[in-house]
Protein backbone atom coordinates (compact mmCIF):
# COMPACT_ATOMS: atom_id res chain seq x y z
CA UNK A 1 0.00 0.00 0.00
CA UNK A 2 1.56 3.39 -0.83
CA UNK A 3 1.58 5.57 1.76
CA UNK A 4 -1.00 8.75 1.48
CA UNK A 5 1.70 11.17 2.50
CA UNK A 6 3.98 13.98 1.72
CA UNK A 7 7.65 13.92 2.63
CA UNK A 8 8.28 17.46 2.94
CA UNK A 9 5.24 17.99 5.15
CA UNK A 10 6.51 15.37 7.60
CA UNK A 11 9.80 17.10 7.50
CA UNK A 12 8.39 20.31 8.33
CA UNK A 13 6.65 19.29 11.15
CA UNK A 14 9.57 17.32 11.86
CA UNK A 15 11.64 19.72 12.80
CA UNK A 16 9.36 21.99 15.03
CA UNK A 17 8.59 18.65 16.51
CA UNK A 18 10.77 19.59 19.68
CA UNK A 19 8.82 22.88 19.95
CA UNK A 20 5.48 21.26 20.09
CA UNK A 21 4.49 21.65 23.93
CA UNK A 22 5.93 25.16 23.75
CA UNK A 23 2.69 27.11 24.01
CA UNK A 24 4.53 30.46 23.09
CA UNK A 25 6.01 28.40 19.96
CA UNK A 26 5.08 28.11 16.79
CA UNK A 27 2.49 25.60 17.50
CA UNK A 28 0.49 28.36 20.09
CA UNK A 29 -2.43 28.46 17.71
CA UNK A 30 -3.10 23.97 18.15
CA UNK A 31 -2.42 24.92 22.02
CA UNK A 32 -4.99 27.50 22.22
CA UNK A 33 -7.88 26.17 19.74
CA UNK A 34 -7.54 22.62 21.70
CA UNK A 35 -10.11 23.30 24.64
CA UNK A 36 -12.50 24.72 21.88
CA UNK A 37 -12.04 21.69 19.98
CA UNK A 38 -11.99 19.72 22.95
CA UNK A 39 -15.09 20.27 24.34
CA UNK A 40 -17.32 20.41 21.34
CA UNK A 41 -16.11 16.79 20.83
CA UNK A 42 -16.91 15.74 24.47
CA UNK A 43 -19.69 17.34 24.43
CA UNK A 44 -21.34 15.85 20.87
CA UNK A 45 -19.52 12.31 22.35
CA UNK A 46 -18.90 12.32 25.48
CA UNK A 47 -15.62 10.47 25.72
CA UNK A 48 -14.43 8.82 28.67
CA UNK A 49 -14.30 5.44 28.37
CA UNK A 50 -14.86 5.19 24.79
CA UNK A 51 -12.07 4.09 22.12
CA UNK A 52 -10.67 7.00 20.27
CA UNK A 53 -7.89 7.18 17.70
CA UNK A 54 -6.64 10.66 16.63
CA UNK A 55 -5.01 10.62 13.27
CA UNK A 56 -2.70 12.91 12.82
CA UNK A 57 -1.95 13.15 16.40
CA UNK A 58 1.33 15.43 15.83
CA UNK A 59 3.33 16.22 19.70
CA UNK A 60 -0.13 14.78 21.15
CA UNK A 61 -2.10 18.32 22.36
CA UNK A 62 -5.44 16.95 21.89
CA UNK A 63 -4.86 12.95 22.25
CA UNK A 64 -3.56 13.62 25.52
CA UNK A 65 -6.44 15.90 26.48
CA UNK A 66 -8.62 13.44 25.52
CA UNK A 67 -6.97 10.69 27.25
CA UNK A 68 -6.86 13.55 30.46
CA UNK A 69 -10.60 13.09 30.38
CA UNK A 70 -10.90 9.38 30.70
CA UNK A 71 -10.82 8.36 26.72
CA UNK A 72 -8.94 5.11 25.57
CA UNK A 73 -6.82 6.79 23.12
CA UNK A 74 -4.89 5.65 19.90
CA UNK A 75 -2.30 8.36 18.39
CA UNK A 76 -0.95 7.22 15.09
CA UNK A 77 1.63 9.92 13.39
CA UNK A 78 4.15 9.20 10.67
CA UNK A 79 6.56 11.50 12.18
CA UNK A 80 9.09 9.86 14.44
CA UNK A 81 10.31 13.07 16.42
CA UNK A 82 6.53 14.42 16.84
CA UNK A 83 5.80 10.91 17.99
CA UNK A 84 9.29 10.87 20.62
CA UNK A 85 7.58 13.93 21.93
CA UNK A 86 4.61 12.98 22.49
CA UNK A 87 5.18 9.92 24.02
CA UNK A 88 8.04 11.64 26.68
CA UNK A 89 5.34 13.97 26.97
CA UNK A 90 2.55 11.48 28.52
CA UNK A 91 4.75 9.95 30.37
CA UNK A 92 5.98 13.35 32.02
CA UNK A 93 1.86 14.39 32.68
CA UNK A 94 0.93 10.68 33.94
CA UNK A 95 -1.39 9.94 31.13
CA UNK A 96 -1.76 7.12 29.12
CA UNK A 97 -2.02 7.14 25.08
CA UNK A 98 -0.90 4.31 22.60
CA UNK A 99 0.98 6.39 20.47
CA UNK A 100 1.69 4.26 16.80
CA UNK A 101 3.80 5.46 14.01
CA UNK A 102 1.18 3.74 11.27
CA UNK A 103 -0.73 5.33 8.12
CA UNK A 104 -4.43 5.88 8.77
CA UNK A 105 -5.18 3.76 5.66
CA UNK A 106 -3.05 0.83 7.14
CA UNK A 107 -4.07 0.97 10.52
CA UNK A 108 -7.72 1.51 9.22
CA UNK A 109 -7.10 -2.00 7.36
CA UNK A 110 -5.60 -3.56 10.76
CA UNK A 111 -8.77 -2.63 13.11
CA UNK A 112 -11.45 -1.93 10.91
CA UNK A 113 -14.47 -0.68 13.21
CA UNK A 114 -12.82 -0.78 16.31
CA UNK A 115 -13.49 3.22 17.56
CA UNK A 116 -15.98 4.97 18.89
CA UNK A 117 -14.83 8.08 18.42
CA UNK A 118 -12.52 8.97 15.51
CA UNK A 119 -10.59 12.60 14.94
CA UNK A 120 -8.55 14.11 12.54
CA UNK A 121 -7.65 17.62 13.49
CA UNK A 122 -5.70 20.07 10.80
CA UNK A 123 -4.09 17.36 8.96
CA UNK A 124 -6.34 16.88 5.66
CA UNK A 125 -5.04 19.81 4.10
CA UNK A 126 -1.13 18.14 4.77
CA UNK A 127 -1.99 15.06 2.86
CA UNK A 128 -2.01 14.02 -0.76
CA UNK A 129 -5.05 12.42 -0.99
CA UNK A 130 -7.43 13.51 1.57
CA UNK A 131 -10.22 11.75 0.17
CA UNK A 132 -8.70 8.79 1.30
CA UNK A 133 -7.47 9.60 4.76
CA UNK A 134 -11.62 10.35 5.24
CA UNK A 135 -12.17 6.83 4.01
CA UNK A 136 -9.90 5.17 6.42
CA UNK A 137 -11.18 7.36 9.60
CA UNK A 138 -14.56 5.36 8.58
CA UNK A 139 -13.54 2.66 8.34
CA UNK A 140 -11.83 2.62 12.19
CA UNK A 141 -15.00 3.99 12.74
CA UNK A 142 -17.51 1.75 14.83
CA UNK A 143 -21.18 1.81 13.16
CA UNK A 144 -23.07 4.76 14.83
CA UNK A 145 -19.50 6.03 16.37
CA UNK A 146 -18.77 9.47 15.60
CA UNK A 147 -15.86 11.02 12.91
CA UNK A 148 -14.51 14.81 13.63
CA UNK A 149 -12.48 16.67 10.72
CA UNK A 150 -11.18 20.04 11.03
CA UNK A 151 -9.74 21.60 7.71
CA UNK A 152 -9.45 25.05 5.85
CA UNK A 153 -11.76 26.13 2.99
CA UNK A 154 -10.44 27.19 0.26
CA UNK A 155 -11.41 30.93 -1.40
CA UNK A 156 -10.12 34.30 -1.08
CA UNK A 157 -10.95 34.82 2.17
CA UNK A 158 -9.09 32.03 3.48
CA UNK A 159 -6.12 32.88 1.08
CA UNK A 160 -5.46 36.39 2.83
CA UNK A 161 -6.41 34.98 6.48
CA UNK A 162 -4.85 31.88 7.31
CA UNK A 163 -1.77 32.31 4.91
CA UNK A 164 -1.04 35.97 4.18
CA UNK A 165 -2.36 37.32 7.65
CA UNK A 166 -1.60 34.24 9.87
CA UNK A 167 1.92 33.53 8.50
CA UNK A 168 2.95 36.73 7.53
CA UNK A 169 1.36 39.59 8.70
CA UNK A 170 0.33 38.03 12.30
CA UNK A 171 3.02 35.52 12.16
CA UNK A 172 1.15 33.03 13.85
CA UNK A 173 2.35 30.48 12.28
CA UNK A 174 5.88 30.22 9.80
CA UNK A 175 5.96 30.96 6.58
CA UNK A 176 5.16 27.99 4.38
CA UNK A 177 3.09 25.95 6.94
CA UNK A 178 -0.54 25.91 4.89
CA UNK A 179 -0.17 25.28 0.52
CA UNK A 180 -3.38 26.90 -0.96
CA UNK A 181 -4.05 24.37 -3.43
CA UNK A 182 -4.23 22.05 -0.13
CA UNK A 183 -7.52 23.95 1.06
CA UNK A 184 -10.60 22.12 0.88
CA UNK A 185 -14.18 23.51 0.25
CA UNK A 186 -16.59 22.21 2.95
CA UNK A 187 -18.64 20.95 0.24
CA UNK A 188 -15.81 18.81 -1.10
CA UNK A 189 -15.19 17.36 2.33
CA UNK A 190 -19.22 16.27 2.71
CA UNK A 191 -18.73 14.34 -0.76
CA UNK A 192 -15.58 12.63 0.67
CA UNK A 193 -17.48 11.95 4.04
CA UNK A 194 -20.61 10.76 2.22
CA UNK A 195 -18.99 8.48 -0.24
CA UNK A 196 -16.57 6.63 2.37
CA UNK A 197 -20.38 6.06 4.08
CA UNK A 198 -20.68 8.75 6.64
CA UNK A 199 -23.52 11.16 7.41
CA UNK A 200 -22.64 14.80 8.15
CA UNK A 201 -24.51 16.02 11.32
CA UNK A 202 -22.66 19.29 11.52
CA UNK A 203 -20.84 21.95 10.41
CA UNK A 204 -18.99 24.41 12.69
CA UNK A 205 -16.71 27.60 11.85
CA UNK A 206 -13.89 28.35 13.90
CA UNK A 207 -13.19 32.08 14.39
CA UNK A 208 -9.77 34.07 15.34
CA UNK A 209 -10.50 37.79 17.01
CA UNK A 210 -6.86 39.58 15.89
CA UNK A 211 -8.30 42.31 18.89
CA UNK A 212 -8.33 40.04 21.61
CA UNK A 213 -6.43 37.59 20.34
CA UNK A 214 -9.23 34.79 20.96
CA UNK A 215 -10.62 31.87 19.41
CA UNK A 216 -14.26 30.95 18.87
CA UNK A 217 -16.26 28.26 17.55
CA UNK A 218 -19.47 30.17 15.98
CA UNK A 219 -21.99 29.98 12.37
CA UNK A 220 -19.40 30.84 9.13
CA UNK A 221 -17.35 28.26 7.59
CA UNK A 222 -14.82 31.07 5.33
CA UNK A 223 -11.86 30.17 6.53
CA UNK A 224 -11.12 27.39 9.36
CA UNK A 225 -14.10 24.93 10.04
CA UNK A 226 -15.21 21.61 11.89
CA UNK A 227 -17.46 18.64 10.44
CA UNK A 228 -18.86 16.05 12.29
CA UNK A 229 -19.89 13.00 11.08
CA UNK A 230 -21.74 9.82 12.20
CA UNK A 231 -21.19 6.20 10.89
CA UNK A 232 -23.96 4.61 8.90
CA UNK A 233 -25.87 1.72 11.63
Amino acid sequence: MQTNADDSELAKFSALAHRWWDPQSEFRPLHEINPLRLDWIDAASPISGKAVIDIGCGGGILAESMAQRGAKVTGIDLSDKALAVARLHALDSGVSVDYQKIAAETIAAERPGQFEVVSCMEMLEHVPDPASTVRACADLAAPGASVYFSTINRNAKAYLMAIIGAEYLLRMLPRGTHEYQRFIKPAELTRFARDAGLDVVELIGMHYNPLDKRYSLGAGTDVNYLMRCVKHA
